[in-house]
């Protein structure tokens, strides 16, 4: 069997208006429709952020757990209720269908951290807020034409992604595997799941230890500086009918030494009020058979959060 190979998008050339933004959204499509993943290199988000950002999450995990989890936010109340960001614990959260919790504890950012005056920050780590603020940004803006590009694909309106994402609520998530010694049987840094939300954009982590599967394989990718992997989740494959795959993917434990991991996924979210229903055009070019049930985006997120046993916001 050959082995899979993950497809590589130009960011200039989705921004242009030649023949070259046509091929890169022709490669973007069927990256999504064949693995569900794409690198895209070159990208607009600054290496100068990304290297700080690293540096402002170590400088958090490495604080005392005692001092973290104050800024642990109150449990979800429901599904209208808007995740609050700030700090979930190490083993707070569990994938769907598996018994023991993942290894990892991690830090969100969101709508509501750079809207209310009163969201938790790590006071201890000054400048934590300005750095996550200024990557959540432009992941954002990177984010957008994404979606556009995704959307022309489908052969939608070129807006269609991107007004479902304005108000929705899109996390940057910090994530630090530490480095631990014995574990329970089957636990991994993360168990294999998908995405629940639109696309996810995940900078260069600081270790390998991502896998994807592709083909009933588990390929390895490690992601360089200069790099962005892009991944679509469950809520677009819904919209989509499943032309738009949501691939299963995990993150192994360290094959040699016990090295710890930071990494940066951005989970881009449509507005709550977004109806998921598989839109009939696509139906049709996927057998005429609607595969997924209408729902909301609340209604979807807050069913997932119970299954994977998470704290507030994923």
């Amino acid at each position: 069997m050959t082995r899979p190979t993950i497809p590589v998008v130009s960011y200039p050339d989705l921004l242009s208006e030649t023949m070259a933004r046509q091929r890169a959204i022709a490669t973007l499509g069927q990256a999504l429709e064949e693995v569900g993943f794409f690198i895209l290199e070159p990208h607009p988000v600054s290496p100068e952020v990304v290297r700080r950002a690293y540096q402002v999450a170590a400088n958090f995990f490495a604080l005392p757990d005692r001092t973290k989890t104050q800024y642990s936010p109150p449990p979800r109340l429901g599904p209208k209720e808007p995740g609050k960001g700030g700090f979930s614990s190490f083993g707070s959260e569990q994938a769907k269908g598996h018994s023991v919790p993942d290894l990892k504890e991690f830090w969100h950012v969101n709508r509501h951290s750079l809207t209310d005056p009163m969201a938790p920050w790590p006071q201890e780590v000054p400048s934590f807020r300005p750095v996550m603020t200024r990557l959540y940004q432009q992941l954002m803006t990177c984010a957008e034409t994404l979606l556009e590009a995704c959307a022309e694909y489908l052969g939608q309106p070129r807006d269609w992604l991107v007004t479902m994402a304005t108000g929705g609520n899109t996390v940057l998530r910090l994530a630090h595997y530490p480095a631990v010694g014995t574990v329970q049987p089957g636990s991994l840094r993360a168990a294999p799941h998908e995405d629940i939300n639109l696309i996810t954009l995940l900078c260069e982590a600081t270790a390998p230890g991502l896998e994807i599967l592709v083909q009933g394989q588990w390929l390895p990718i490690q992601t360089h500086p200069g790099q962005i992997v892009v991944d679509t989740g469950d809520m677009l494959q819904n919209l989509t009918n499943g032309l738009i795959k949501s691939t299963t993917h995990r993150v192994v434990n360290p094959r040699s030494g016990n090295q710890a991991r930071l990494s940066m996924p951005f989970f881009v979210h449509p507005h709550p009020e977004v109806d998921l229903t598989p839109v009939k055009s696509l139906v049709d070019r996927t057998g005429g058979v609607a595969q997924f049930p209408p729902i909301t985006a609340a209604a979807y997120l807050a069913q997932r959060l119970d299954e994977i046993q998470v704290g507030p916001a994923a």
